[in-house]
């Protein structure tokens, strides 16, 4: 009887176990071992490192489209984390106070992160940008000239760097409960030094936060690396690939163009830049990060 409570827990995470093989670390490497591959004819042929030298070297279409979504991708992350972290810790701070009808307001700001940017979310993010869509006719309302959002690469892109940071609810709700989290004593201590609001949120709320800051930081910045629905139902990539990200253009080289080999070789190369971010924010967050004693 001891002998089977003993290998229980280990028997019930075999399912798990098999699901994770199959499903995670054998594509892992199956897509990193089909990138080092070309397709001629119906047989599968060993290029070595070629496909990478081909994305990043080539003049054909295939290559300057890479280094196109490579910039993209790194104006849509390096401007929507930022975003995303301040609006969500400035609504945090506010909705953290004791107001009244504070929790519909709390609900009411996570709900577009549960909706996602699923396709119904995506088709009426579209019409509210569209010529005649709603916020033109607002604009119109107040005197100003209507935009057209789909038309230039600066505003497409704000299209679909406005639907992200509108789903800013976890964030918010995580520095929320991080802003809970800080004792009292502290705001206490400021005050009676003679700390103004502006003053206690920088040098008390701040370092606080430090730590939660670097985890949504991580967070938001892996999912943006990766977006994909919102350049793809919203704008295409248009106009003319200005904002076709690095994942979209994944997802056409390797199901619209059938060219699976060199779709992985773009996936391995997403993978390296986000791990060497990762690290790189992590190696930084020794000089930043505040941990309690």
């Amino acid at each position: 009887m001891v002998g089977e409570k003993k290998w229980t827990p280990y028997l019930l995470l075999i399912p798990w176990i098999i699901g994770i093989i199959i499903f995670k670390i054998y594509p892992f490497f199956s897509s990193f071992y089909s990138s080092l591959f070309t397709k001629v004819g119906r047989t599968q042929q060993f290029v070595g490192f070629k496909n990478y030298i081909q994305i990043f070297t080539s003049s054909d279409m295939i290559g300057a489209r890479f280094i196109n979504s490579l910039q993209v991708t790194a104006i849509y992350v390096f401007i929507t984390v930022p975003l995303i972290l301040i609006v969500s810790l400035l609504i945090a701070q506010v909705l953290s106070k004791k107001l009244k009808g504070v929790g519909f307001f709390r609900t009411s700001f996570y709900i577009p992160t549960l909706l996602g940017a699923n396709v119904a979310v995506l088709l009426l993010w579209r019409n509210l940008f569209e010529n005649y869509g709603l916020i033109n006719q607002f604009l119109k309302l107040v005197g100003a000239q209507p935009v057209n959002w789909f038309g230039t690469g600066a505003g497409a892109m704000t299209t679909i760097i406005l639907l992200r940071v509108w789903q800013f609810g976890s964030t918010m709700l995580i520095f929320l409960g991080a802003l809970q989290n800080i004792p009292e004593t502290l705001y206490e201590a400021a005050t009676m030094d003679g700390a103004g609001k502006v003053r206690t949120f920088f040098s008390v709320t701040i370092p606080q936060l430090t730590p939660i800051i670097l985890f949504n930081g991580v967070m938001r910045l892996v999912e943006s690396f990766q977006v994909f629905n919102g350049p793809a139902l919203i704008t295409g990539g248009d106009p003319n690939y200005k904002t076709e990200t690095l994942n979209l253009l994944i997802y056409e080289t390797a199901f619209q163009m059938r060219n699976l080999n060199l779709g992985n070789a773009m996936s391995w190369v997403l993978f390296v830049i986000l791990m060497i971010f990762t690290l790189l924010i992590f190696r930084s967050s020794r000089h930043w990060v505040h941990y309690g004693d």
